[in-house]
């Protein structure tokens, strides 16, 4: 099967079922490398499992898929040497320490000088800021410092490619914060697959996004063509005064290709579709402006927030690939 370098997971009619119930529809995911790809969905769409069945843990019912160009089922066991998996629930030796769950992991993975796994451990430990709680036992630990020494345990064999099961779902705003960081650390070491319901970390830290929904992949790509939104690119502006000869004079400009006006309280509020951002930056508001007889009281690019988008979506189930 043909397999781009510029993708580390590709599938094609990926499909699971669990006798007459279909968990995945025929999924054609594309992760490029080196992104920190956010893979949405509500609770039960089956984000779990297409992750069990990428890593060979649940064979797939129908369709296939690669990782770094191997096949996920015949060659899961040279795909699982380069990845790192953190699932929702990380379990780890409770009496024992941060650094000796991170030694005791690491040598299933390195044969060589003790200092050098050593090494190995304190850098991973600093990374995800548990330096300084390296020697504590585990089970005096918080669910965020938990999550991230379960990240830390997951990057310690140097992987190509983390897939993290909703890494921050269960912390409070401080551990999730946390834990989004450690994820942008990681972007120069590793591509970041991982699964979540928590739309303000997607926007956060997420350069490319895929949308599962009862099964089926609903949406896919970068995540500001996502927010871009239906209608392209929008600017919003606020108006007061004489404002009737407007949208007269903004037929007159070629890369304008939609404008709609909303009057509020004394004010027009305008939604204006443009062609050409390049245009619409440098020329808009000195247009609107040089009528001596409109006064703009607010002038912006619109920016679609990611909830909006995703209910939009899965709400309508309909398909934005």
């Amino acid at each position: 099967m043909p397999q781009s370098n510029d993708f580390v997971i590709q599938t094609h009619g990926l499909s699971k079922s669990y006798g007459e119930v279909q968990a995945l529809k025929r999924v054609d995911l594309n992760v490029p490398r080196n992104s920190i790809f956010g893979f949405l969905g509500p609770n039960g769409a089956g984000k779990t499992t297409l992750m069990k069945v990428l890593l060979g843990l649940n064979p797939p019912s129908g369709g296939n898929g690669t990782i770094f160009g191997h096949d996920i089922v015949s060659e899961s066991v040279a795909i699982r040497e380069r990845i790192g998996y953190l699932p929702q629930q990380p379990r780890f030796i409770e009496h024992m320490t941060a650094r000796q769950n991170l030694l005791f992991t690491a040598r299933f993975f390195f044969r060589g000088p003790e200092a050098k796994i050593r090494q190995r451990c304190d850098h991973m430990l600093e990374l995800v800021g548990l330096a300084e709680k390296a020697d504590r036992p585990i089970k005096g630990f918080s669910g965020g410092e938990k999550q991230r020494l379960g990240i830390a345990l997951a990057q310690v064999n140097y992987p190509d490619l983390l897939i993290l099961d909703e890494p921050a779902s269960a912390l409070d705003p401080m551990g999730r914060m946390a834990v989004l960081e450690i994820m942008e650390r990681l972007r120069e070491h590793t591509t970041v697959f991982y699964s979540t319901h928590i739309l303000d970390d997607v926007q956060r830290v997420s350069d490319t996004v895929a949308i599962l929904n009862n099964g089926m992949l609903v949406a896919q790509g970068p995540i500001s063509h996502l927010l871009s939104g239906k209608d392209g690119i929008v600017y919003s502006l606020v108006t007061k005064g004489d404002t009737e000869n407007l949208p007269n004079r903004l037929d007159d400009l070629s890369w304008i290709t939609n404008v709609t006006a909303t009057k509020r309280n004394g004010t027009t509020h305008w939604q204006i579709s443009i062609s050409d951002e390049d245009a619409a930056e440098n020329e808009l508001l000195r247009y609107v402006l040089s009528d001596p007889q409109v006064i703009v009281t607010a002038f912006s690019r619109k920016q679609y927030e990611l909830e909006e988008i995703f209910m939009n979506i899965v709400k309508g189930d309909g398909h934005d690939h």
